[in-house]
């Protein structure tokens, strides 16, 4: 199982797919000659893997697929696959709802497979299509190993059983159909009723739940009855036929025994008679000699026909070795252009995405510069309303100045009046300058104070109100210029900080740019890569091409050895003709010998008769001279025993002077 699993794995990821853990969960659980996948959501990757593994797995003799939702597709590359199995026994495949694919796969597995012996099928929709149906009952007829069939809950109806009826007059091996739970109806009752004196070896029919009459029910469980006891009497008869053949098997074996013996005789009396004709023999010896002869030139133009045979077995191997190059040529290129299709989709993929981001961030750099544009919009409106609050601290300023002017012509009369309103205006002044003019306030208080110190003397605080105009002047001309200069600066700053962000814009967009140029590249380099792909399948392709011309020449040159097999072959076949003739003459001749050996013998007979005497009295010399030679070999094996212990005594002397060790003083034997 370990070794299925690596094949699985294997195949999946050939296919550009993951093996199912579940699936490689069961088969490493699973017992050895069974594989159970029931109630696991099969693939078709998966189903495809499993259909070239099964055909190659030789100890699975159980298949269950019970409830594993198998598509049609997936079921007709697995029952495919099933096709040149010859190992399996049991396949289960309940709960799958197969139509008519299944159906017709059904149909092609029946027909081609001769080692299923049992299939289940229940709750399935194989008779809904009746020309499917019609498919798998005519696998069905043309089958000739399966047993047992579930067909229960398949929305059979009476034509299927029809088709079922026709397919059981054909079969001659099925003894057990369940069709429960279908809608055969009375039609399809009487058309299985009548099928079943056809046929010999159905023994059990299950009809329960199909509408069908109860005196029909009643015929086919009398038909079943009889099927039962006709198979009863066949097991009887075939137990009796193998007590009989064993029977016949001693009785051979005893007659073999008693020729053997037979021949046992015959070969003691063919010893005394080839005796008494050793001339005749060796005339005989003189054509067996010719006969061999002539059977080593047989067994020459056998060896001949052998090593033509093989050449042709060599250049048919030869064939076959190029047609498996062609055919592994075709499928490296057929895989090749399917990863290369997959690779240009998924790149044209990604540049689908990296256009689709570059947009959307095309789109976001619009969106802030949009957001930049209003923010300048703001700050410019920002500065007009600076620049109108500007204008009319002017305006006050003028105001103000005008004031002085008087308060100063008007100083001697009202001093109080003066000091009141230079306060209120300058409260005034400081009320609507509180965060923006500073420096104002600052200056005008420390005209304030001087007018307050200077209260006495008219002219001075005239003096002092003229510089302290001069200096609110100079003060309001540096916080004008103060407050242009921060314009100006906030106008550079607005001004650099849009074009630093339109420069990260230019940037982005030529950083997009580049990526969409890049995205360009790399589809230029995609499409340069498949056009070297096309040229290598063209390639690939001509090679194909040169392959099959070879291929063809090659058949053309095997057709011309067939021809010069045939002709050698039937030269030989002549020869052979013509040599058996001579042999048959020679034969022929051999029959006259033996016939003239036969009247030698027989006068060999008259001579053995008249010389038995002659022949007692030199077995009795015989026996004397055995006698003597049994003694003389007696006295040649003790004279060989004192040489070999002459020998061994020699040696031990000889080792003992090499060792430098003293002699042993051994004494002979006697």
């Amino acid at each position: 199982m370990e070794e299925f699993r690596r094949s699985y794995s294997r195949l999946c990821r050939e296919s550009g797919a993951e093996p199912q853990e579940a699936v490689l969960q069961q088969l490493h659980q699973l017992p050895r000659g069974r594989l159970d996948l029931a109630t696991q959501s099969l693939t078709v990757e998966t189903c495809r893997a499993l259909g070239k593994l099964l055909p190659r797995e030789m100890l699975c003799t159980e298949l269950v697929l019970s409830d594993c939702m198998l598509s049609e597709e997936g079921a007709t590359l697995l029952l495919r696959g099933l096709c040149a199995n010859t190992v399996l026994r049991f396949l289960d495949l309940k709960g799958n709802n197969l139509r008519a694919a299944g159906a017709e796969a059904l149909g092609k597995l029946l027909q081609q497979n001769k080692s299923i012996q049992s299939l289940t099928l229940e709750w399935n929709s194989l008779g809904t299509w009746d020309d499917a149906f019609a498919t798998f009952c005519g696998g069905l007829a043309a089958n000739g190993a399966l047993q047992q069939l579930d067909l229960r809950n398949n929305q059979i109806s009476h034509k299927g059983a029809e088709e079922l009826a026709l397919a059981l007059k054909g079969n001659t091996t099925l003894q057990q159909l369940d069709l429960r739970w279908n809608n055969v109806g009375l039609l399809g009752g009487r058309a299985l009723m009548n099928c079943l004196p056809s046929n010999r070896t159905l023994w059990r029919l299950d009809l329960a739940g199909n509408n069908i009459p109860g005196d029909v029910l009643r015929a086919v469980e009398q038909a079943m009855g009889h099927s039962q006891d006709r198979l009863t009497t066949f097991q009887e008869n075939q137990a009796r036929t193998h007590v009989l053949s064993k029977e016949v098997q001693h009785l051979r074996e005893e007659k073999s025994k008693q020729f053997l013996d037979l021949m046992e005789t015959i070969d003691k009396q063919r010893e005394e008679m080839a005796k008494s004709s050793r001339a005749s023999a060796a005339r005989v010896g003189q054509l067996q000699e010719a006969l061999n002869e002539r059977h080593s030139i047989i067994n020459a133009l056998k060896a001949k026909l052998q090593m033509t045979e093989a050449a042709l077995a060599l250049s048919e191997q030869k064939a076959q070795d190029l047609g498996e190059l062609l055919a592994t040529a075709e499928q490296e290129q057929l895989s090749l252009s399917q990863r290369q299709a997959k690779e240009l989709k998924l790149e044209q993929q990604e540049a689908a995405e990296r256009e689709s981001k570059l947009l959307r961030d095309l789109s976001a750099a619009n969106e802030k510069n949009l957001l930049l544009q209003n923010q300048v919009e703001e700050l410019e409106r920002k500065v007009r309303c600076q620049q109108e609050q500007l204008f009319q601290t002017r305006q006050e300023l003028t105001s103000t100045s005008a004031e002085l002017k008087m308060r100063a012509i008007q100083a001697e009369e009202r001093l109080d009046m003066e000091k009141r309103r230079c306060r209120q205006s300058l409260e005034d002044s400081e009320s609507l300058r509180i965060k923006e003019v500073e420096h104002m306030t600052r200056h005008l208080e420390e005209s304030e104070r001087a007018m307050q110190e200077r209260v006495q003397r008219l002219e001075a605080a005239r003096l002092s109100l003229e510089e302290e105009l001069g200096r609110v002047k100079a003060a309001a001309l540096s916080e004008r210029g103060q407050a242009e200069e921060e314009l100006i600066k906030a106008k550079n700053q607005a001004h650099l900080e849009e074009r630093q962000r339109l420069a990260h814009l230019e940037d982005k967009l030529r950083l997009l740019a580049q990526a969409r140029d890049e995205a360009q590249g790399a589809c230029l380099q995609q499409r340069q890569a498949v056009a070297e792909a096309q040229t290598r399948a063209s390639q690939l392709g001509l090679q194909v091409e040169s392959l099959r011309r070879r291929l063809e020449e090659l058949q053309q040159e095997l057709s011309l050895k067939d021809q010069e097999r045939v002709a050698e072959v039937s030269r030989v076949r002549v020869e052979l003709q013509e040599q058996n003739g001579r042999l048959q003459a020679e034969l022929a001749a051999q029959e006259a010998l033996r016939e003239k050996a036969a009247a030698l013998e027989r006068q060999l007979k008259v001579i053995a008769s008249d010389h038995r005497e002659a022949l007692l009295d030199r077995e009795s010399e015989n026996a004397s001279l055995r006698e003597k030679l049994r003694l003389r070999e007696a006295e040649i094996a003790r004279i060989r025993d004192e040489e070999a212990q002459r020998a061994s005594f020699l040696q031990n002397a000889v080792l003992a002077y090499v060792q430098g060790s003293p002699v042993r003083t051994l004494s002979p034997p006697k």
